[in-house]
């Protein structure tokens, strides 16, 4: 164990996650896995490892450091570094890999350079491509690679024959016209991050062409940096225009072409694409209002659509990962709201039971769907379950947060928990009649803090929270609270995993009463709690917060209600802004990192899910603007905004800022020159941890 500070360590092991097996995947066998893993907690590197499930031995298969020479080689093209941006990923090395249907090759991309592997030989060699490659993807069949370089889609044979399947080269595209690429919106809020999909019999290609030409041009400066040129962006913010998206069948010898249509001005959204088979694709695509949502049939040969499923509502139909999907009979497979909550629909009947409220669909297999799952009555928790028409079965114990991986009889599980120090990987299977059970080692760090936590459900609403107090608390003793919340839509910070209170555990060893509180508007609690933020992302959400403060302090009298203070970034530091604003009673200082301050300067597809479109609903955006609040701050507020930030751009806190100086209200801004939204530099993620503190200690 290394004898640097809890902030230190964060910084160093990005958020304790180094050295962490992770993006796995099972052979269809079920033979192996294959996971990506650095070999440390402080090693940013990531390899790829292969484990045989007979045996349990893990096997390295690729290195960065022997692909590229040197492990800090690596010079990363645009492209791939707004698709970590997206994704908030801050490692290095291979950072995501593709296979073959049966994994016997994959591929991926270091530098832009793009590598093939197989993994039967263990034989790793560097395939010549024309351009810089992004988002490699090798055919089901294993005899040709995929790949964005540029706004073009091209294709390379295992021989190195690289050419433009379709892009601005071969078919003079005009200069904001991509193809094989996610747009923004896509990647940011619809957790699409490819534009292209393989066939199954590796002949065609379905591909996005992205025309960026409608949308407004933003520019993010490094003002610390004059001489250098400001970046250029597309960004669709609410109310504004979207690129126009469309989706190609490409066959891959000739390149000719099939347009899949659809009525894309009712449903501009293209929110998923899979093959049903060579001849057919699965859609889903939404609404601009984001309240109706259909699956389509669409015919690769000529292109017309059929829709099977409609899904509306009155406020907005969430997306929810791994559907739609098709069992082998053809069943349509869904999550849907119905009686309340979040429930599994196999051919149009709800199968799952009041109590689950189903968030994710895992794989659909041989009329089985495995999906993950929260128990109404237990938020913060999140398991496995496998349907079938005549069984429902928990894969996974119901305490701690859980992911699965699947491939024939072998499955890996991932679990956190507050009572493991850091998270476990279990590789379980029946191979040739046999049960065994083998865990991938995880090299990452034990946290320097162990955190003390309490899950309370607070007040008549029950609101979720977890109070996080110091370990050396004596009787008696009144301690000032910290409210450390996210707090908007689609998020949870009130889950049962270690590592994501050891940040709040090293400010209550600071000498706070740390609360983090998921209040209306968060998943896991059913329809009416997440809808209750419809149109107003302020006042139930900032309500929740006091509501679930009073609570837990009538049954924990050592919180100082008299010394209050809220940190938070994104939504969070929208929130914590909002509560020194408005609730200047309760709470007594803030510190708001990455605000949105203004809700028009946010992307289409979040904001107007939630506050309509400004142009037909303005009122929404007039309430729940902070700038339109600026006067009314009373209490002391740290701004802090990363300038290089292009998913809240920085003039969200400097038009703030602005707004409270033109009122004669004091304030701190911390700009951090050259930091994005995720600060995934150490020495700016531990200094900011010090700053914060220093702050409320000297505000509070």
């Amino acid at each position: 164990m290394t004898s640097d500070s809890f902030p230190q360590q964060y910084a160093r092991t990005q958020r304790l996650s180094l050295g962490e097996p992770r993006n796995i995947a099972v052979s269809a066998d079920g033979k192996h896995v294959l996971f990506l893993r650095s070999d440390s907690g402080s090693d940013s590197v990531n390899k790829l490892w292969s484990l045989d499930v007979e045996s349990g031995h893990e096997t390295l298969i690729a290195d960065p450091m022997v692909m590229l020479g040197a492990a800090d080689a690596e010079d990363l093209p645009p492209e791939e570094k707004a698709r970590r941006e997206r994704l908030r990923e801050g490692a290095g090395g291979i950072t995501s890999f593709n296979t073959d249907r049966h994994v016997h090759q994959f591929v991926c991309t270091l530098s832009g350079r793009l590598f093939c592997g197989d993994l039967r030989t263990r034989k790793v060699r560097e395939v010549a491509t024309t351009g810089s490659v992004f988002d490699p993807r090798i055919a089901p069949t294993g005899d040709r690679i995929a790949h964005v370089s540029g706004k073009s889609l091209r294709v390379v044979d295992l021989e190195g024959q690289d050419f433009e399947l379709v892009g601005p080269t071969s078919l003079n595209e005009p200069e904001h016209v991509s193809w094989g690429s996610a747009e923004f919106v896509a990647a940011e809020e619809m957790d699409r991050y490819r534009g292209y999909w393989w066939a199954p019999s590796g002949h065609h290609i379905a591909a996005c062409r992205v025309d960026e030409s409608p949308i407004g041009e933003w520019f993010i400066a490094d003002p610390a940096h004059p001489e250098h040129k400001p970046t250029a962006i597309r960004y669709p913010a609410a109310g504004t225009n979207n690129a126009l998206v469309s989706l190609h069948v490409i066959h891959v010898i000739d390149s000719a072409q099939v347009a899949i249509t659809w009525d894309v001005e009712a449903f501009p959204y293209l929110t998923t694409v899979e093959w049903i088979n060579d001849d057919s694709l699965l859609l889903s695509v939404c609404s601009r209002d984001q309240q109706t949502i259909v699956v389509l049939r669409a015919s690769a040969t000529d292109g017309t659509t059929t829709e099977i499923s409609r899904q509306t509502s009155t406020s907005w139909v969430d997306l929810i990962p791994g559907t739609p999907a098709l069992t082998h009979d053809g069943h349509l497979v869904i999550v849907d709201d119905r009686d309340g909550v979040k429930r599994l629909i196999v051919d149009g009947n709800a199968v799952t039971p009041l109590n689950l409220n189903v968030r994710s669909v895992v794989s659909v297999a041989n009329e089985a769907v495995v999906f993950m799952a929260n128990e109404i009555a237990h938020p913060e928790a999140l398991s496995a379950w496998k349907w079938t028409s005549d069984s429902l079965t928990p894969l996974t114990s119901l305490d701690g947060m859980h992911s699965i991986s699947l491939g024939g009889p072998t499955s890996v599980v991932r679990r956190a928990s507050t009572s493991l120090t850091r998270a476990t990987t279990t590789v379980s299977t029946t191979l040739h009649g046999s049960d065994s059970t083998h865990s991938i080692a995880s090299f990452s760090e034990e946290a320097l803090v162990q955190p003390n936590v309490q899950f309370i459900r607070a007040g008549a609403k029950q609101i979720p929270c977890a109070l996080i107090l110091p370990h050396d608390i004596q009787p008696g003793t009144k301690l000032p609270v910290l409210m450390d919340p996210y707090g908007g839509p689609h998020a949870q910070r009130v889950v049962d995993a270690y590592t994501a209170h050891c940040t709040s555990q090293w400010f209550a060893d600071q000498g706070f009463a740390v609360l983090v509180v998921d209040g209306r508007g968060t998943p896991g609690l059913g329809t009416e709690w997440e809808r209750a933020v419809y149109l107003d992302l302020a006042t139930t959400v900032l309500e929740d917060q006091v509501d679930a403060l009073h609570a837990v302090a009538a049954d924990h009298p050592e919180l100082d209600l008299d010394r209050v203070a809220i940190r938070g970034w994104s939504f969070g530091g929208y929130l914590a802004a909002l509560a020194v604003l408005r609730r200047p009673d309760v709470f007594h200082t803030a510190v708001a990192g990455a605000p949105v301050t203004e809700w028009r300067l946010y992307d289409t597809f979040y904001t107007e899910r939630y506050l309509g479109n400004p142009a037909i609903n303005p009122a929404s955006y007039d309430a729940t603007s902070l700038i339109n609040e600026a006067h009314k701050l009373s209490r002391p507020l740290l701004l802090v905004h990363g300038l290089a930030d292009d998913n809240v751009v920085a003039a969200h806190t400097l038009q703030f800022s602005s707004a409270l100086l033109a009122a004669g209200k004091p304030h701190e801004v911390l700009p951090l020159s050259g930091v994005t939204h995720m600060t995934p530099q150490a020495v700016v993620a531990e200094n900011l941890l010090l700053h914060q503190l220093d702050f409320l200690r000297r505000t509070l």
